[in-house]
């Protein structure tokens, strides 16, 4: 918007200008008096031409940008709609295995809660229960799992992703 006022105000400086030089010449004003009048006539439409080209040349990049972030953000759109469902086929498949070790529900939120990295401590306040509560279910995990320990369960989740990877590549 400053821009455009900024040329129309050199344009109309043009203008007047123009006309005052034609005033001059027609009253035998000196040719020094009409040459510095006629200079900023000249100078005014010039810089008046080049804000009008660099206002288009901007105008054109700007489109240019909106273009490239609109396409941006539908590629982000798209990954992060890609991205929910693996993740909702990756929980299917955790509470899949958490059925086939035939974990009761408390267990499972259990689980998940270690697959999530949270401590005992944090479990417990979560889940509103005791921590000793919480290191029994992960027990009876461990055991239905036969797995060592939270790092053998994360593991197990784990090395099927990269596994998968592996035969992508």
């Amino acid at each position: 918007m400053k821009d455009k006022v900024i040329t129309s105000l050199l344009l109309l400086i043009m203008f007047l200008n123009f006309r005052d030089v034609m005033v001059d010449l027609s009253l035998n004003v000196p040719t020094s008096h009409i040459i510095e009048e006629s200079m900023i006539v000249l100078l005014a439409g010039l810089m008046a031409v080049y804000l009008i080209f660099d206002m288009r040349r901007r105008t054109r990049k700007t489109k240019l940008l909106l273009a490239e972030l609109n396409t941006a953000n539908a590629r982000l759109s798209s990954m992060n709609n890609k991205l929910r469902n693996v993740k909702a086929q990756y929980l299917h498949e955790v509470e899949n295995q958490f059925n086939d070790w035939s974990l009761t529900p408390s267990e499972k939120e259990v689980a998940l809660f270690m697959l999530k990295g949270l401590s005992t401590q944090e479990i417990a306040a979560a889940r509103n229960t005791k921590e000793k509560t919480v290191r029994q279910q992960a027990s009876a995990v461990y055991a239905k799992s036969q797995l060592d320990g939270r790092y053998a369960l994360a593991a197990w989740f784990f090395e099927d992703i990269l596994q998968q990877e592996d035969k992508a590549a």
